[in-house]
């Protein structure tokens, strides 16, 4: 009986690890002990320099989820991938249960049907620019604009609340409260 598996890969290799498995599952005449191999992935907008883009992002970079049939020779052809690291759960690998297997394809579909953004600021957050200006200066976003890429945060400069308008996502990271005490 086939079940659900999640496997560790080297990182930022994914595709080249799930290219590699499949090859060896061919390879091996083993196709049908193999149902699906999936790699989370959503799709993410992000602006660069004015510029859109639409570009894919690993959900668990490292993790591969594999449906298939568990047994030794199965197991063998996994382990000696090229670039697989373990199965989840070490020598004594546990399936994934029927709920946990939903609750993740439910969560990949609706994260198909949307494209989601990069950058995660809310009005209120804490950032520090990073280019420009004003690069190292902390201060709190006021506005932003996911359209155009562009962030208003208000800084303090000689004990004055200033405005700096149009910095792009890409100029400022978000920082915690604890960050900025230290």
């Amino acid at each position: 009986m086939e079940s659900w598996y999640v496997i560790q890969v080297l990182s930022g290799k994914e595709n080249k690890v799930k290219k590699n498995l499949e090859e060896n599952i061919k390879r091996s005449n083993m196709e049908s002990s193999f149902i699906e191999i999936i790699i989370p992935i959503e799709n993410m907008q992000e602006v660069k320099r004015g510029e859109h883009k639409i570009v894919e992002k690993k959900l668990w970079p490292g993790y591969m989820l594999l449906k298939m049939e568990f047994n030794d020779d199965t197991w063998s052809l996994i382990k000696n991938t090229n670039g697989v690291i373990d199965f989840l759960g070490g020598a004594k690998p546990t399936p994934l249960t029927q709920k946990e297997v939903n609750d993740i394809l439910q969560e990949l579909e609706e994260k198909k049907k949307g494209v989601g953004h990069k950058h995660k600021f809310e009005v209120g957050d804490t950032v520090k620019i990073t280019e420009g200006v004003f690069v190292n200066f902390v201060g709190t976003v006021t506005e932003i604009n996911h359209e155009k890429g562009k962030i208003s945060v208000l800084v303090s400069i000689f004990g004055r609340d200033t405005r700096v308008d149009d910095l792009e996502f890409w100029q400022v990271e978000q920082v915690s409260k604890d960050d900025i005490k230290s």
